[in-house]
């Protein structure tokens, strides 16, 4: 690996904790992101000729504070620094940084940047783009591609959400349990957005796409700051199983390919393996949750070799465990597909029928209902349902996917 590619990964790797780190001491965002970017270009300099440091983190907070207290004392006019030379001289704190950093749980410093870039003023689009920019350090540009929007419009959307951090007066204090617990749950819901955004990219290779990558890795760290917590098992385990069907996912030409008709040869097997054990590991808690459910639910659909094989019932059963634990009439809509394997078309119909008036404005709804009619041989209310599909697809890849449907009718008839 070359010297730019380790100190890369060094960087990436340490940069919630520090960021954290420098925010709780300075409490303003825009100096904590200013002096991270300070300490990294002093370890682009340093790093290859001295060798890394014991700590990464320890390094980059003691050398990023240094530029922000500078920064700062600029700022106010204040008395000037000690001499360079006392500045750069980490040898006699290092170690104490590392203490001090594994005695007081750096934990809550991450949870707390995490927790200020999901503050409930935000909308959703600026929590993801906030977390995106300050804790995974993506460029402005590469937000930008990823949410297919331009660049100044991203920036002024992620100076909005700084803004209104900041007019807030959000504490900096160390969360309590209660209100950890409670905000956890919005953190793990921007992580799954992240990871929702680069599911829906039909090109594997896309800035959007990589969103899945970024998400996962969000998912690793808070497990690694809550490794008993098994919700956060469940979150990583679904994202794990979902993003490893990439492969099989979309054809040459960018349409969908559905579940039963993918080539399950393409499926990353590491990963798998990864989540079914995660999952098992969280069920063991006996604590279930939304993310645990859909977790197993995609894990029996990943140890199914071949789609006959699939366990439908259970799937079902799961499906109805989730409506109690998050009522939602998508939960509903998506039990109908194992009820539609269960016991036919007609009862899934019979299911999805009452969700019109809620779902009427859902792609899926209306795709749904269509293959269902289409499969009673009803093909008026087939075309028809189609049709509204078409009109409320998201993308072209999703249009085209139902005019396939609306050509095998034309073919029937």
């Amino acid at each position: 690996m070359s010297d730019l590619a380790w100190i890369d990964a060094a960087l990436v790797s340490a940069r919630p904790q520090a960021v954290a780190a420098l925010l709780r001491y300075f409490r303003d965002l825009d100096l904590a992101e200013e002096a991270f970017q300070d300490a990294c270009l002093r370890a682009l300099k340093n790093w290859p000729t001295n060798g890394p440091p014991r700590d990464a983190a320890a390094w980059l907070i003691m050398v990023g504070r240094n530029a922000a207290i500078d920064v700062t004392r600029r700022r106010a006019k204040q008395t000037s620094l000690p001499d360079e030379e006392a500045l750069s001289d980490l040898s006699d704190v290092e170690d104490v940084a590392v203490q001090r950093l594994d005695e007081a749980d750096y934990r809550d410093d991450v949870l707390r940047l995490l927790f200020i870039c999901c503050h409930p003023d935000l909308p959703a689009t600026q929590q993801v783009a906030l977390a995106l920019r300050i804790v995974s350090g993506l460029s402005v540009p590469q937000i930008a591609r990823a949410f297919l929007v331009g660049e100044s419009a991203m920036e002024q959307r992620i100076t909005r959400a700084k803004a209104k951090v900041a007019g807030a007066g959000v504490p900096f204090e160390a969360p309590g349990a209660v209100e950890r617990a409670e905000r956890l749950g919005a953190v793990m819901a921007m992580v799954y957005l992240v990871f929702n955004e680069g599911y829906s990219a039909a090109d594997p290779a896309s800035d959007r796409a990589s969103l899945c990558d970024e998400a996962i890795r969000l998912g690793r760290l808070l497990l690694r700051m809550y490794p008993s917590e098994p919700e956060l098992m469940g979150l990583l385990a679904l994202m794990l199983l979902q993003h490893s069907r990439l492969a099989a996912r979309f054809d040459a030409a960018g349409n969908p390919i559905l579940l039963d008709d993918q080539d399950r040869g393409l499926w990353k097997r590491a990963p798998i393996q990864e989540g079914l054990a995660l999952i098992d590991k969280a069920m063991r808690a006996r604590k279930p949750g939304p993310y645990q459910i859909q977790a197993a639910i995609a894990g029996l659909h990943a140890v199914a070799d071949t789609p006959a094989e699939t366990d439908w019932a259970e799937i079902d059963a799961l499906y109805a465990a989730l409506e109690q634990h998050s009522p939602s009439p998508v939960v509903t809509l998506n039990r109908a597909v194992a009820v539609s394997k269960l016991r036919g078309p007609e009862a899934a119909l019979a299911m999805i029928e009452p969700l019109a008036a809620r779902l009427d404005k859902y792609f899926y709804f209306h795709g749904m209902r269509g293959a269902m009619l289409k499969e009673l041989g009803r093909a008026k209310e087939a075309r028809e349902a189609f049709n509204q599909a078409i009109a409320l697809a998201n993308s072209p890849a999703e249009a085209a996917h139902i005019r396939q449907h609306l050509d095998a009718l034309a073919q029937e008839n």
